[in-house]
C-alpha cells in the first residue's frame, strides 16, 4: 500500500467531488456523502505517520511516473518529514470543515460540498507534489474554489472580497510560472531534488537566479501572507465560509516558503533574510495592534492570524535548525488553532446573527460548553503552557534571540504578549462581561453534538501536542535542510551533509550550525 497510498489520498477527495456533483442535490445528501469522503480520506493520511520510518533520509511513500513526454512533466510524489503531517493536517480539517458546515450552508449544498473536496484535493496536491509542474497546477487549483465560493456565500460582500482575494493570489502566480518554465530552460528538468542539486552547483546564473528566487518568494509571500501583502486576509475572513476561512491562509504559503524558497534557492534567501525578519516583526506587532480595535470578530480574527503567522516567517528566515524545526511546528498548531476559532464564532454568529463583539456580553452562562471550549483555545492561542501554542512559540524565540538577534526577538516577544491581552479582552468581552440585551432576549442554545464532535477532539490534541511534541517532531526533525556550496570541489560531501547558513550579517553560532 506504500507505493499508492498518495495517489489514494490524492483521488478520494476528487471522486467525492465528482459524487457529489453527478447525484441530486437533496436534503443533506451532499453533506453526508462528503463527510463519508473526508473522514476516509483523513483515515488514508493517519497511515503516513503510522510507516514513515524516521531514519530513513529523503522522500518516502515516492510515485514518480512520466506524465507528459514534451514537455518532461512527471507524476511525482512523496513526503518527508516537512510534508507528511501537513497531509495529515488536511486530512483532519476535512471533517471539520465539513461539519462546521452542516447547519449554515443551506443552500446549494451540492456545488459547495462538491467545491469543497475539490479544495482538499488541490491542497493535498500542493503538499505531496515533487515535480514542479504538477506543484503549480495544484498550486492554481487551490485559488478556484475558494474564489468561487467566498462569491456565492459571502455574507455582505462576497464578490468583492472575491475578486480581491483572486487577484491577490492569482497575479503572484504568473511571474511564478515564467520562473518555474525558466528553470526548466536551463536545466531541463521540473524535478524537486534534481533543480536542489543543480541549483546548488551553478547551473543557474546567478544575476537570473536572484529573480527567479524572488517570483517564487513574492508568490508564496503573498499567500501567507507576509506584511505588507496582506490586502485580502480581512475581506477574505469576514466573507468566506468557515470551513474555507479555516484554510485559506497560512499553511500553503509557509510550506512552499520552506520547501521552495529556502529549499531551492538557500543562498537568494539567506541574503533576503534580514528583510524578512525585519518584516514579520512588523507583521507581529501591526497585526497584534490592530487585533486589540477590531468590532467584529472576523477581522479581529484576520489581524490575529496575520500576527502568528508572521511569527511563523520569523522562525523559518532566522536560518537555525530549531527555528525552523518551531516553525514547521507552529504551522500545525497555528492551524488547529484557527480551525476551533473559526468552529466557535461561526456557532456564534450561526445562534446570534452578528459578528459584532459588542453585541455579545455574559454568554457563559448560557452557552457554557462553548464558553469553556473558547477559553481553552483562546489560551492556546496565548501559548499557555502544556498547550500546543507554547511549544512552536517557544522554539522561534529562543532560536531568534540566541542566533539571530536578541532585538528582533524581544520585539516579536512583545507580539506574544499584545496575543495575551487581545485574546483575554475577547472573551471577557463575549463571555464574562455584563449580559447584553441579545443575550438576555434571545435563547440560543449551547453547542449541537456534531459540533462537539468537532471541537473537544481539537482541545483533546491541543493538549497532546502541548505535553508530547516529540510525537511529531521525531519526523520534523528528519526533514531535508537547504545545500549551500562554497566550492564545487566539496560537492559531494556537502550534499551529503547540508550545511545551515544564518541570514547575511548575523552571526553563527558554531554548535548550531555544526549539530
Amino acid at each position: 500500500m506504500d507505493s499508492s497510498i498518495l495517489t489514494l489520498i490524492l483521488l478520494l477527495p476528487l471522486a467525492g467531488a465528482l459524487l457529489v456533483s453527478l447525484l441530486p442535490d437533496r436534503g443533506k445528501l451532499s453533506a453526508w456523502i462528503a463527510l463519508l469522503t473526508t473522514l476516509v480520506s483523513f483515515g488514508l493520511t493517519l497511515h503516513l505517520p503510522a510507516h514513515f520510518s524516521p531514519g530513513q533520509s529523503g522522500f518516502q511513500f515516492v510515485v514518480n511516473r512520466q506524465w507528459i513526454e514534451s514537455p518532461a512533466i512527471y507524476y511525482h510524489v512523496g513526503v518527508d518529514g516537512l510534508s507528511m503531517w501537513l497531509v495529515v493536517l488536511v486530512g483532519l480539517l476535512g471533517p471539520v470543515g465539513v461539519l462546521a458546515s452542516w447547519k449554515s450552508i443551506n443552500r446549494r449544498e451540492k456545488v459547495f460540498y462538491s467545491l469543497f473536496l475539490l479544495q482538499q484535493t488541490a491542497m493535498y496536491g500542493v503538499f505531496i507534489s515533487l515535480d514542479l509542474m504538477l506543484y503549480y497546477g495544484f498550486w492554481e487549483l487551490s485559488l478556484i474554489p475558494m474564489a468561487i465560493l467566498i462569491a456565492m456565500y459571502g455574507r455582505k460582500e462576497g464578490q468583492k472580497a472575491a475578486i480581491k482575494f483572486f487577484l491577490f493570489t492569482f497575479i503572484p502566480s504568473a511571474p511564478l510560472l515564467v520562473a518555474i518554465l525558466y528553470l526548466y530552460s536551463r536545466t531541463g528538468t521540473f524535478n524537486f531534488s534534481e533543480l536542489r542539486t543543480l541549483i546548488a552547483v551553478g547551473a543557474v546564473p546567478a544575476v537570473a537566479l536572484f529573480w527567479v528566487a524572488f517570483a517564487f518568494l513574492f508568490a508564496f509571500a503573498v499567500k501567507v501572507p507576509v506584511f505588507p501583502l496582506h490586502g485580502w486576509l480581512a475581506d477574505t475572513f469576514g466573507e468566506a465560509p468557515v470551513a474555507m476561512a479555516m484554510v485559506v491562509a497560512g499553511k500553503l504559503g509557509l510550506y512552499s516558503m520552506l520547501r521552495f524558497h529556502v529549499g531551492l534557492f538557500p543562498a537568494e534567501a539567506r541574503a533576503i533574510a534580514p528583510l524578512l525578519i525585519a518584516l514579520a516583526v512588523i507583521g507581529i506587532l501591526y497585526g497584534a495592534c490592530l487585533a486589540l480595535v477590531q468590532r467584529d470578530f472576523w477581522r479581529f480574527l484576520a489581524f490575529a492570524a496575520l500576527s502568528h503567522l508572521s511569527l511563523i516567517t520569523l522562525g523559518i528566515y532566522g536560518f537555525t535548525f530549531t527555528g525552523w524545526s518551531g516553525a514547521t511546528y507552529q504551522i500545525l498548531n497555528n492551524e488547529i488553532i484557527d480551525a476551533a476559532l473559526f468552529v466557535l464564532l461561526g456557532a456564534l454568529e450561526l445562534r446570534y446573527a452578528t459578528s459584532q463583539i459588542a453585541a455579545y456580553g455574559g454568554l457563559a452562562s448560557r452557552i457554557p460548553r462553548l464558553a469553556t471550549l473558547f477559553v481553552i483555545t483562546s489560551l492556546a492561542m496565548i501559548g499557555l503552557p502544556m498547550l500546543n501554542g507554547f511549544i512552536g512559540e517557544f522554539l522561534i524565540l529562543s532560536s531568534t534571540f540566541t542566533l539571530v538577534s536578541h532585538g528582533w526577538a524581544i520585539a516579536a516577544t512583545l507580539g506574544v504578549i499584545l496575543s495575551a491581552a487581545y485574546m483575554l479582552w475577547m472573551v471577557q468581552r463575549v463571555f464574562y462581561g455584563p449580559e447584553s440585551s441579545m443575550a438576555t432576549a434571545s435563547a440560543s442554545t449551547d453547542l449541537r453534538l456534531g459540533e462537539q464532535l468537532v471541537l473537544w477532539p481539537l482541545a483533546v490534541l491541543m493538549l497532546v501536542m502541548g505535553v508530547s511534541p516529540n510525537l511529531w517532531f521525531h519526523a520534523i526533525e528528519t526533514a531535508p535542510r537547504p545545500i549551500v556550496l562554497r566550492n564545487l570541489k566539496d560537492t559531494i560531501g556537502i550534499l551529503r551533509h547540508p550545511e545551515v547558513i544564518p541570514p547575511a550579517g548575523i552571526k553563527a553560532n558554531t554548535g548550531e550550525v555544526q549539530r
